[in-house]
């Protein structure tokens, strides 16, 4: 008899929003949605079929629900300080030896803002994405930054 082994994908997401002293205005985690086309990606990557990289953090200002089909930001913000940014890439241990994709990505801030989704990409532009959440409204001012780091851990399911 054959033994299935399954395998999951699980996502945590941190928040920090600093003034423009450097103080912690505010900070938040949780999970994440993991999309259809990130789970995609990963096969491709793991075949050598034309995947790219995950490698951007993007921040939108919809409060649309996170779904598995969702392939993009729904309101991605393009001003004030706010475009995609271009990660800080590694693999990390959350349980195993490098099981886990974290990328961490930062911002400074030239207007206000209303934060309230963010997501994973591997493209500067477009791409495809690996993840999104949305959360309560992450206000943010002229001075103020933002730094978040994402965590998407592989295990055995």
């Amino acid at each position: 008899m054959e033994k299935k082994v399954g395998m999951g994908m699980n996502g945590q997401v941190n928040m920090v929003v600093r003034d423009k002293f450097g103080f912690i205005k505010e900070e938040r985690s949780g999970p994440n949605v993991v999309t259809n086309a990130g789970i995609s990606e990963i096969v491709y990557l793991a075949c050598g079929e034309a995947g790219n990289a995950w490698s951007h953090i993007a921040i939108g200002t919809s409060s649309t629900t996170a779904t598995v089909g969702d392939t993009s930001l729904e309101a991605e913000i393009t001003t004030n300080g706010g475009a995609r940014d271009a990660s800080t890439v590694s693999s990390e241990q959350t349980s195993t030896a490098d099981d886990t994709i974290q990328l961490k990505s930062g911002w400074n801030f030239t207007g206000s803002l209303n934060i309230r989704e963010s997501g994973v990409f591997n493209s500067g532009a477009a791409g495809d994405m690996l993840c999104r959440q949305t959360f309560a409204t992450l206000a943010v001012n002229d001075g103020d930054s933002l730094t978040i780091t994402w965590k998407v851990q592989l295990d055995q399911a």
